[in-house]
């Protein structure tokens, strides 16, 4: 469990703009680990696990192959970064304000952070 209280602290440590993450299995649902604040981190993994479902449902229907690598969704004032980890059945989940992200860093980051995740 210290890796992923590590992973989900360089996260919010290391990626400007981060003010939550959570590690999600998303076969059950259930959030493995989760840091920081502004919105309900349990509910955060639920929903977004039937955003990573309902996506691999609609390329299984399309016959496209391969797998996620991460889905974002822009809001208003944030950005939410899915990012699924390779070879798994987790995800990570970071909450990021718009007006201090990098995006594009924001993604390199949970990349590199992804593929430390030990569980």
């Amino acid at each position: 469990m210290s890796n992923i209280q590590a992973t989900l602290d360089s996260a919010l440590s290391t990626i400007d703009g981060a003010t939550a993450a959570a590690l999600v299995d998303y076969q059950s649902g259930m959030a493995l680990g989760m840091k920081g604040s502004g919105l309900n981190l349990e509910l955060a993994a639920a929903g977004n696990t039937d955003v990573v479902r309902a996506k691999m449902r609609t390329m299984d229907s399309l016959g496209i192959k391969g797998g996620i690598e991460d889905i974002l969704i822009t809001l208003d004032t944030q950005y939410h970064i899915i990012y699924t980890v390779p070879n798994s059945t987790l995800f990570m989940y970071l909450v990021l304000q718009k007006d201090r992200a990098n995006l594009a860093l924001a993604r390199y980051k949970l990349k590199a952070l992804g593929a430390s995740v030990q569980v």
